[in-house]
């Protein structure tokens, strides 16, 4: 159950809009600046958010991106979902409808799907509003401190 760089990125990226949209469209270029993102991988990942009524996309001149919903409603199993699709402990909970054979009996099954259910929880509770309440001053050199992954 590893989020990767796409969902890791994508929450950043919403989380820039969150901050710097007030009633306008963000520019691509600036997500890109402060986050260390490059344009065509940002772009590789924001149809789902489109699709899902979370991002408004314009292109041109005065482009960019902005939230459709408030930041408290848009939780990190939102983010996580439409990046990385179904994510589960163990790749029998990935298949119900062709479960493994020894899903019947197996012991150790009820700790994998215990786990699914907490990670579950936890991302939908936490919002991208409680992300921004809670962050830390960020350093007006930030390109100086690369992610590193």
């Amino acid at each position: 159950m590893l989020i990767s760089t796409k969902g890791r990125y994508a929450a950043r990226m919403l989380l820039d809009i969150a901050i710097n949209q007030g009633k306008g469209y963000v520019p691509m270029k600036d997500i890109a600046a402060r986050q260390q993102i490059s344009k065509k991988y940002m772009e590789a990942f924001t149809a789902p958010f489109a699709a899902a009524g979370i991002l408004g996309i314009r292109r041109g001149k005065t482009g960019g991106y902005r939230l459709l919903l408030p930041p408290d409603k848009i939780t990190l199993w939102d983010i996580v979902c439409l990046t990385e699709g179904p994510m589960h402990a163990v790749s029998c909970l990935e298949r119900p409808e062709n479960p493994c054979a020894r899903c019947g009996f197996c012991m150790t099954l009820p700790a994998w799907e215990g786990l699914d259910k907490v990670v579950r929880e936890y991302l939908q509770s936490v919002t991208l509003q409680q992300l921004i309440d809670q962050a830390k001053p960020q350093p007006s050199n930030l390109q100086d401190y690369p992610c590193g992954v």
